[in-house]
């Protein structure tokens, strides 16, 4: 958000379309449109840029698909982001849901068809607030004992930090993963970020960009490979990126 105000992308080859969708989209007031633009080349790095809460994107672009675009910047979404297509192709639409697409608009759209996806699109944030803040507020009153409420895709979890060993992230699933000492594997809730993850305590530290390791379980690190105590000692595959390294390194000065 920006200024209290959800952010919007537009990315669309046609310039009356996208002067069509400003038109309509100007009709609510909760929207800031913080950019368009008509090819995938300028899109990927406008969304990559203004990070928007919203895009719509154009199905049919010259260079490239709208899909062809968003599977090309992948792990790159590290945010939360809806998808709305738009085209005027209804053959695209089995391909959009196949990219997690929020939704889908043919063109022309009604004002009524934008409204009601638009509508879905506040609820769905409006939902999202409510789960994160309440997430917060009961982490806040557990931090004194060190067990957590992890928002798991089934619900909520609770957990003590010596019960988490380390937490991964898996780019078939797009999801994190907390790994616990009885080595089970908590699916987290699909758009946990990485900083959710460290926000909940100072042990919990990011070594690369696909895992979080808890530093209480932390024993040597031999030659960029971090070996934990048991009974995660035989998980050989925690590796220190060059990125990540220094702030490794300054937690261990802190302890």
């Amino acid at each position: 958000m920006k200024n209290n105000k959800y952010t919007v992308v537009i990315i669309d080859d046609e310039t009356m379309c996208i002067e069509n969708l400003l038109r309509s989209l100007s009709e609510y007031s909760e929207l800031l449109i913080v950019g368009t633009a008509k090819t995938a080349d300028k899109g990927k790095t406008l969304i990559l840029e203004q990070h928007p809460d919203l895009l719509f994107l154009d199905v049919e672009l010259n260079a490239q698909s709208g899909i062809e675009l968003l599977n090309g910047l992948g792990d790159e979404i590290t945010w939360p982001m809806q998808v709305i297509f738009y085209t005027a192709y209804e053959k695209y639409l089995l391909d959009a849901l196949r990219v997690s697409a929020f939704d889908y608009l043919l063109k022309p759209f009604e004002e009524d068809e934008l409204k009601l996806v638009m509508n879905r699109f506040f609820n769905q944030v409006l939902k999202e607030h409510v789960q994160n803040s309440f997430q917060a507020s009961v982490t806040q009153l557990n931090l004194t004992n060190h067990s957590y409420l992890i928002a798991t895709v089934t619900g909520y979890q609770k957990l003590r930090q010596d019960q988490i060993g380390y937490f991964e992230y898996v780019k078939g699933k797009k999801q994190w993963f907390v790994i616990l000492t009885n080595h089970n594997r908590l699916q987290l809730k699909r758009n946990t970020k990485a900083e959710d993850i460290i926000n909940y305590s100072t042990a919990f530290v990011q070594i690369n960009q696909s895992q979080i390791i808890n530093l209480d379980y932390l024993s040597i690190i031999n030659d960029k490979n971090c070996q934990l105590f048991p009974p995660f000692h035989k998980d050989n595959s925690l590796i220190i990126s060059r990125t990540f390294l220094k702030a490794l390194q300054d937690k261990y000065e802190m302890i």
